[in-house]
């Protein structure tokens, strides 16, 4: 016996395609929610990096500028204490100024190089410049060729 049309049952519920769309959706959702926290932590290391060579920068800075930027400055002596900090080569100084000394800081499991020099400008007034350099791509033991990001800091001393 065939059943008629009105005898058939409709049975609601969800069909194998619409799962499978339900399905690629929340797995998109899922791709570019891990996307964007693994680049989210990337960047923060990246800034974490930057605000410390910062920071090691203005410090070396003032404290030479607070000394009246005298030309025997060195911050294994004056910084040696609270800071890890080798003599060892560095980036390139600018070049209408005269090297003090390069350097190495070890600072949050990170390398920073670091070369002061200075320049008489005029009478009484002294350029002091400070340039840090540090490997952005990988935290840890690197050398000065791995740099890949930098800054330079002048300021002036009476």
């Amino acid at each position: 016996m065939v059943p008629k049309t009105c005898e058939i049952r409709c049975r609601r519920g969800f069909s194998l395609v619409s799962i499978m769309i339900a399905i690629a959706i929340l797995l998109a959702a899922l791709i570019g929610t891990s996307n964007f926290r693994y680049y989210s932590v990337l960047d923060a290391k990246k800034a974490a990096a930057k605000i410390t060579a910062s920071r090691i920068g203005l410090m070396l800075c003032e404290n030479w500028r607070g000394l009246g930027g005298i030309e025997t400055y060195d911050p294994v002596t004056y910084l040696g204490t609270d800071l890890t900090i080798t003599s060892s080569a560095g980036p390139d100084k600018p070049a209408d100024f005269t090297l003090l000394g390069s350097y190495t800081v070890i600072a949050n499991g990170a390398n920073f190089y670091i070369t002061l020099s200075w320049k008489d400008v005029s009478a009484g007034l002294r350029a002091l410049n400070i340039i840090v350099a540090w490997a952005q791509r990988e935290q840890g033991t690197s050398s000065l060729n791995d740099t890949d990001r930098s800054f330079k800091l002048t300021t002036y001393a009476l």
